[in-house]
């Protein structure tokens, strides 16, 4: 049987159960298995709270798999980890739909832990997407990447931003 591939960007939905059941699958070694699925953030109903009704992600096809490939290649280095995959949706996604799927397997579950949360911050404020929000007022591209200094400083990543950041006195 062959082994998923590592990174997959789709518009379809996914099946958490079956995308942990294939990182498991056939490999005895594995005593855990860590996901986190992130959603479409709707409108809260707060003060200052973008409602958003729709979003657009868009990707470079090629370039964004490479970079996320090189990201679990780098997971793989830092942690005892058995298996890592990252499943990333495009297109028009709706408040409560699935955006993306980290899975990481490991002998123990810290190591596990770790390197999902290391993928997941690396997404979050590295990966090449593109995002068009929709809400109320219209729509507006927006940047994809959350800068976040600290998550990446605990990694030993410095931000791409922060020199954009410091040029123009932000």
């Amino acid at each position: 049987m062959t082994k998923p591939a590592r990174v997959r960007i789709q518009t379809e939905d996914f099946d958490l159960s079956a995308e942990c059941a294939a990182l498991r699958a056939d490999d005895g070694g594995v005593g855990a298995v860590v996901s986190f699925v992130g959603t479409v953030r709707g409108g809260s109903g707060q003060p200052g709270a973008d409602a958003i009704t729709l979003m657009e992600l868009e990707h470079y096809p090629g370039m964004t798999e490479a970079a996320i490939e090189a990201m679990i290649d780098e997971a793989q280095r830092r942690f005892d980890i058995r298996a890592a995959r990252v499943i990333h949706r495009v297109g028009p996604l709706a408040p409560l739909d699935q955006i993306v799927g980290v899975f990481v397997s490991s002998r123990h579950r810290g190591q596990a832990f770790q390197a999902c949360e290391f993928l997941m911050d690396y997404l979050k404020t590295q990966a090449p997407f593109w995002k068009k929000e929709h809400g109320p007022d219209g729509a507006r591209w927006v940047d994809a990447r959350e800068v976040d200094d600290a998550a990446l400083a605990r990694w030993g990543i410095a931000s791409d931003n922060a020199s954009d950041r410091a040029a123009s006195g932000a």
